[in-house]
């Protein structure tokens, strides 16, 4: 057996419908009187609704201005509101965009980070942070960024519309993906991306069916699993095309990841030796990048980039961004296979 390092992460995970009634609960274990309640603005009314049952004693308000990709301006701004308001800790309520913000503010200021996802996308899970600045997307890494505590809610998901739950459980499995093959992969993190991978390929085509609310419950677990997953594990091509694709070109995040997949597996999986196996088990199938790709067609989701808004005259510009700065992934990267890997995703050309 090869050895390896694993180390759990330290966030503290409360699972469960009804659990949202804990929140305050939490707020008050962790010693803060003045949390900021975060949505973006299509989740207003939810987060002025969950403000108030925290009331003032706990809650010092309700900010909606969460926006994709975490540009420095909203940030900025929100930042000069949590001042003053004199805000103790922050409650992003939402996905990908609203902890990006939280993450934003929590590492400009310490404040500690309660998450209440409403969505597949795993950021909760993750000491990770995508800002945009002067039009490009960047990553950073440190503990500092990871949250204090994630509550997942089923019930937070059940009305997430059908077509932005299936681009957001190709989003958790993308980062399950790319942990099966990180360079500082392991056992623990294998089984945990495959278990994600398997419930959310199980549960998104029963999500509009009779078995909604029980589909629901096992793809927020899955989503939970392959946050974990990436929040463990070192990203790959597959992460730094997405956000090179959001932070350039504002792409609808989960959307891109969902029409590039296919894609980052075919062109990695010349390079792997036998590191998705277990993934291709979980969809039952000899050809993995096929198989999502299909998946995808079949739930209705976009399979090119072009649907989901990347301009053709955009290729050249993301293969150069892409290729600038060197990170680990299982093929070396080349100006022309990035470029054709982009050319197949934008066209939505099955992989063979």
């Amino acid at each position: 057996m090869d050895s390896f390092i694993f180390k759990g992460l330290p966030t503290r995970v409360i699972f469960g419908r009804g659990k949202l009634a804990v929140l305050g609960h939490e707020v008050e274990r962790l010693g803060l009187t003045r949390v900021a309640v975060l949505t973006t603005p299509q989740q207003r009314a939810t987060g002025q609704e969950i403000a108030g049952q925290l009331g003032p004693v706990l809650c010092a308000g309700h900010l909606d201005t969460a926006t994709m990709h975490t540009p420095l301006e909203v940030t900025e701004d929100a930042l000069a509101w949590c001042r003053e308001h004199r805000v103790d800790g922050l409650v992003p309520i939402g996905g990908g965009s609203t902890v990006g913000l939280s993450k934003a503010l929590s590492l400009r200021t310490g404040l500690p980070q309660i998450c209440v996802p409403t969505t597949y996308a795993g950021s909760e899970m993750t000491d990770i942070l995508g800002q945009t600045i002067d039009g490009k997307k960047q990553t950073q890494r440190g503990p500092e960024i990871q949250p204090q505590v994630a509550i997942y809610d089923p019930d937070l998901t059940d009305t997430m519309p059908i077509p932005l739950s299936i681009t957001s459980g190709f989003n958790a499995i993308a980062h399950a993906i790319e942990a099966l093959y990180a360079v500082d992969a392991n056992p623990i993190i294998e089984y945990i991306a495959t278990e994600g991978i398997r419930k959310l390929v199980g549960a998104m085509p029963e999500l509009e069916g009779p078995n909604s609310r029980a589909a629901r419950d096992e793809a927020l677990q899955g989503a939970w699993f392959c946050g974990v997953s990436l929040g463990s594990c070192a990203m790959a091509l597959h992460h730094k095309l997405a956000h090179v694709l959001g932070g350039s070109f504002n792409l609808p995040h989960a959307e891109s990841h969902t029409a590039l997949l296919p894609f980052s597996i075919a062109y990695n999986e010349p390079a792997l030796n036998g590191q998705l196996d277990t993934a291709r088990h979980a969809l039952r199938t000899d050809n993995l990048a096929q198989a999502i790709f299909d998946l995808a067609k079949t739930l209705g989701a976009p399979t090119s980039l072009a649907e989901v808004g990347m301009p053709a005259d955009g290729i050249d510009a993301a293969t150069e961004i892409a290729i600038s700065q060197p990170y680990s992934n299982p093929r070396p990267l080349s100006r022309e296979g990035i470029r054709a890997l982009l050319d197949d995703a934008y066209h939505g050309r099955r992989p063979s």
